[in-house]
């Protein structure tokens, strides 16, 4: 559920913090160091990242080593307009909370960034235009965001401002995305990528995340992923052929293709933010799949109307454990009873309420996989007792 790229001088609005119900944080504009994974999801609570906060990147200003820059040198004049650029390392517990702060506080322009082989350093980046925000109203927001860790017991972590010429941020954090192997099957690559040697026998998952969440980095997609690629392999040869699947929070569609990959027949798909509709709609056509993707916005009543009244055999839906309690009464209307779904976006220790507000309405709940302090769930029909 990301917003790619947006021009700085666009003003846009940031949607929402919340996994798959669309509206996610921006894809990052410029990153700053090539072996960075750019969009990613924003719920993506992590382990801790690294507190070292990285030096000066060449040609794009000074880090500072905090809201005063005490002990820098001086900045040196950019021509155009020019942003600050926040950094701080992420704490897992923080980083849901951050992501939903800052946008309330009038900053859209936010993302997270990792590095492909280090996925639990995860770092939370900010766009500040510098006309709007002075030395005073900088250090203003970051007390507005230190309460934010009283919940935890935690202090937020050290933050970086570095200030950033303007750019074409639309096009710049592409160069800092790679082709990206999940599992043993599948592999995600950017739209704009040819197939890397080394991963030509994988399964091509083309991605161009446009304005959506799910580029495949996030925990929580790929325990999708992995799970969607386990359950064709234990299908046997046929992998997940003919199964009929229901994307609930589809953000880029990434985990709707991946099951057509894999084989499935069909997938109805709906987010509740229109550019991630679009989006899924034209991954879908990327990949050659458009002819079996259907796309829609809204939520769960909407997706129970796509499926005609025939529920899919399978149900994906990778947000946040308070939204699937609110929309689990009526998965009876997008998952049939002899089907399986895959549920992740739930931290684990929120699996054990989540499991009981699904079996108050007839489902069979199990944390099947976690990675980080993100779990996955599979979830059934209850078995009637004679």
């Amino acid at each position: 559920m990301e917003a790619a790229g947006p021009t700085p001088a666009a003003g846009d609005a940031l949607g929402g913090g919340d996994l798959g119900g669309g509206g996610q944080p921006t894809a990052e504009p410029g990153a700053t160091d090539p072996g960075l994974v750019a969009p990613t999801e924003p719920m993506g609570i992590g382990e801790p990242a690294s507190t070292a906060s990285p030096g000066p990147v060449e040609g794009e200003g000074t880090t500072l080593a905090g809201a005063d820059g005490s002990g820098q040198p001086p900045l040196t004049a950019t021509p155009g307009p020019a942003w600050w650029r926040l950094e701080i390392a992420l704490a897992p517990e923080l980083e849901e909370s951050l992501l939903w702060k800052l946008p309330e506080l009038g900053i859209p322009r936010v993302a997270v960034r990792h590095r492909p082989e280090a996925p639990e350093q995860r770092q939370l980046l900010a766009w500040l235009p510098e006309a709007d925000w002075p030395e005073e109203q900088r250090e203003e927001l970051l007390r507005a965001l230190e309460p934010l860790g009283a919940p935890f017991g935690l202090t937020l972590p050290a933050a970086t401002w570095v200030r950033q010429p303007d750019e074409d941020w639309s096009l710049s954090w592409k160069q800092h995305w790679q082709a990206d192997p999940v599992g043993e099957r599948l592999l995600i690559l950017p739209a704009w990528l040819e197939c890397p040697e080394e991963h030509s026998e994988r399964l091509v998952i083309a991605i161009d995340p446009g304005s959506a969440f799910g580029t495949g980095s996030h925990p929580t997609t790929r325990l999708c992923l992995e799970a969607l690629e386990s359950l064709a392999a234990s299908a046997g040869p046929a992998g997940l052929a003919g199964l009929k699947v229901a994307d609930l929070g589809c953000g880029s569609g990434i985990l709707g293709l991946g099951a057509l990959r894999l084989g499935a027949a069909s997938v109805v798909a709906t987010d509740t933010d229109s550019l991630a509709v679009r989006a899924t709609a034209e991954n879908a056509a990327l990949n050659g799949l458009a002819g079996e993707v259907r796309v829609a916005q809204g939520s769960v009543e909407v997706l129970a109307a796509l499926l005609q009244g025939r529920p899919a055999d399978l149900l994906l839906c990778n947000i946040l454990a308070p939204v699937i309690t609110a929309l689990c009464p009526a998965f009876h209307t997008v998952l049939a009873p002899s089907g399986l779904g895959l549920l992740s976006g739930l931290l684990v220790d929120q699996a054990a309420a989540l499991e009981e507000a699904l079996a108050a309405q007839g489902w069979q709940a199990e944390l099947a996989a976690r990675q980080e302090r993100w779990g996955l769930m599979v979830i059934r029909a209850r078995p009637l007792v004679a």
